[in-house]
């Protein structure tokens, strides 16, 4: 195995660090053909996402996948320099960011009194552009404090991997096939499952009746490969955590409570809730004790959690705002300076102005809700909460990495002071309700673009990229890939996996948001089980253990968070078979697992969009409309009981076995 070139080692003194393209090099970084690929990226991956955060809540960063595609492409395409790839990327990540934010609150208007009118394309599209480009103009004035002085401190996880793969770009074609082996793989399995239907999409390992001894305790997993990939790419110890939330839910609390509560009481309270008669009757009774009660008591679990994140990093937050004043003050007194290549920002007066001008289309155009006046409150707290907020999750994604960045604790943060605020001064209506809910979206959508954008400035100055040009490449990677979020959201709405809400896409961050604001406006939260959710949160920090996310878990069906556990265990089981104590970034097993989530949620994707178009079963189309209708699906399955349970748990653990084999693979190591 020959060695390949790494980056220089970080140094605890910013001064003496020398980046892998020195300042004087000139090569092409910001070329037509790096913005073109970086934008496709970012329109992929952008969807993905919508995808797999509307289903499990969750999201993982795409940097590294993109860096390894990028150079792959490049080798098949022509010649490229490292910050050529570095700026692919860089655009391309802005998609994922900025969809994780959209997806964590935009839902919610669906939830809301009158917010079904703020669900449509164009305000959905303008919600993601400010705060995407808001999340990287916040940004800039922050690279140096936290980027490059605390380069030695804060090593963004990351932003240095990507840096890893961009200067061992030599080995490009190996990685890339890995993540393409599990992309395949993915796509056919889910052609095999969602399409033809040769097996059970949800297969029950428990399922027992209201009356029985143990009643409604319920064990289920869908055995999706995107599932399974996050899993293995979070590794045992979140997906544990996270599982035992679920198990809590599904296994205790829903069992006790169903034998107290009669089923009288219950649909009475389903029916308060807004539920039909007609959901009532199509679900079980677990899933009636869920909606009433127990997601309730998720919700209080991550509201709860979220400010216990905050609260814990009060003290970095009010060291990185200071150092960010500090820096305006020294920038100012250089303005007359000419800065290197590897130093030169966005002026300042653009973030300036651009921030001012975002948060005035706030206030004056029609597609958001509240009235001038009052409309410049909200775009008022948008820059307070927004800034602040950006600062805290560069901060936090420096230490523990971007896919831990805690942003439904802070996005809880922003509403609970916006909706005191709102109260505060008398604005307590149904009317605020969506008002409240722009301004935590738009924080939302901020933090997590800014988070993502510390990982790549990281990158780019390991690298030795030009700031300029990544800042102007984030922002055309916000542009791109807005246009295809709003559409996938508005896709899977309507597909047959609609709508957001149900319990194909339960958008669980977005109803815990929607819970939240009309309960703190209205003033009609039902506390006492919020209370209960919030109990078990501290109980459970005080253990030891990530509230957050063992939180999340609690909200979520039992059925999203045991296949994640399943990958947590292929993990394990990888390592194990390996001898290896722990499994890096850059690794076959986490590629192929980054395979398997693009496949997977891009085939889910594909599929949802076929399904959502009514294809006329006519003479001309024959069975095709029907097939293209998923109405095709073969249901013998349903007369199999538990050997079709079975069926399906043979066709997961294939699955599976495919992962760790994939694992176990050796990536050459080729020199430069």
């Amino acid at each position: 195995m020959k060695e390949t070139a790494a980056p220089p080692p970080a140094s605890t003194d910013a001064a003496a660090f020398k980046p892998y393209v020195e300042d004087s090099s000139t090569m092409a970084e910001f070329s037509l053909k790096a913005i073109v690929l970086g934008a496709i990226f970012g329109i992929i991956f952008g969807a993905a996402t919508v995808y797999l955060a509307l289903r499990a809540g969750l999201t993982v960063s795409a940097s590294i996948p993109i860096a390894v595609l990028a150079i792959a492409v490049f080798k098949k395409i022509g010649k490229s320099t490292i910050l050529e790839n570095n700026m692919v990327q860089t655009i391309g990540s802005a998609g994922e960011s900025v969809a994780a934010g959209v997806v964590f609150t935009v839902p919610a208007f669906l939830f809301l009194v009158g917010g079904e009118e703020f669900f449509k394309y164009t305000p959905i599209l303008m919600l993601s552009f400010i705060g995407g480009v808001l999340g990287v103009l916040f940004m800039i004035p922050l690279r140096r404090s936290l980027i490059v002085k605390e380069h030695g401190n804060l090593p963004y996880p990351e932003g240095t991997a990507c840096a890893e793969v961009l200067v061992a770009g030599e080995k490009g074609g190996s990685l890339a096939k890995m993540v393409f082996s599990g992309f395949w793989v993915a796509l056919g399995y889910k052609l095999l499952n969602n399409v033809l239907g040769l097996w059970k999409e949800v297969p029950a390992a428990l399922a027992m009746g209201p009356k029985s001894a143990y009643p409604n305790a319920t064990l289920t997993s869908e055995i999706t490969p995107e599932y399974l990939g996050v899993g293995y790419i979070i590794g045992p110890r979140i997906s544990g955590v996270i599982v035992s939330g679920s198990v809590l839910s599904w296994l205790a609390m829903i069992p006790l409570l169903s034998l107290f509560v009669s089923d009288e009481k219950v649909q009475a309270d389903l029916l308060a809730l807004g539920l039909s008669q007609g959901w009532i009757d199509s679900h079980t009774h677990a899933e009636w004790i869920y909606r009433a009660y127990v997601r309730l008591i998720g919700a209080g679990a991550v509201a709860a959690a979220g400010v216990m994140t905050l609260a814990r990093s009060t003290p970095t937050i009010i060291s990185s705002f200071k150092d960010s004043l500090k820096d305006l003050r020294e920038a100012r007194g250089k303005s007359g300076a000419v800065a290197k290549r590897t130093e030169r920002d966005i002026p300042i007066t653009w973030v300036i102005g651009g921030s001012v001008v975002l948060a005035l289309i706030m206030a004056f155009l029609p597609q958001f809700p509240g009235e001038f006046p009052g409309s410049l409150l909200m775009s008022l707290l948008i820059l307070i909460f927004g800034f602040f907020f950006v600062t805290v999750s560069s901060r936090i994604v420096g230490i523990i990495g971007s896919s831990s960045n805690p942003i439904s604790g802070m996005t809880i943060a922003t509403l609970m002071a916006t909706c005191l605020i709102f109260l505060g001064i008398g604005w307590s209506g149904d009317a605020y309700q969506t008002v409240a809910l722009c301004v935590g979206a738009v924080v939302c959508i901020a933090a997590a673009n800014a988070g993502a954008t510390s990982q790549d400035l990281k990158t780019g100055y390991i690298v030795g990229a030009t700031p300029r040009f990544q800042q102007y490449g984030l922002l055309i990677g916000v542009l791109a890939s807005v246009f295809a979020i709003g559409a996938t959201m508005a896709i899977l709405h309507g597909s047959a996996f609609g709508p957001i809400g149900s319990d194909k896409l339960p958008a669980p961050q977005g109803t815990l948001m929607a819970t939240l604001i009309k309960g703190l406006l209205a003033q009609n939260l039902p506390w006492g089980y919020v209370f209960v959710g919030m109990a078990l949160a501290v109980v459970v920090q005080l253990c030891g253990v990530s509230a957050l996310a063992w939180a999340v878990g609690a909200y979520l069906p039992i059925s999203t968070t045991f296949p994640i556990f399943i990958g947590g265990m292929m993990r394990v089981a990888a390592d194990k078979f390996k001898g290896r104590r722990e499994e890096s970034e850059l690794s076959s097993g986490m590629l192929y697992s980054t395979g398997l989530v693009a496949g997977g949620s891009i085939a889910g994707i594909v599929i949802a969009m076929f399904s959502s178009i009514e294809w006329p079963a006519t003479k001309e189309f024959g069975n095709l409309g029907a097939w293209l209708n998923l109405n095709h699906r073969l249901h013998f399955l349903d007369d199999l009981g538990r050997w079709g349970d079975l069926l399906a748990a043979v066709a997961f653990g294939v699955l599976c076995v495919l992962l760790v084999r994939a694992a176990q693979k050796e990536i050459p190591m080729e020199g430069k």
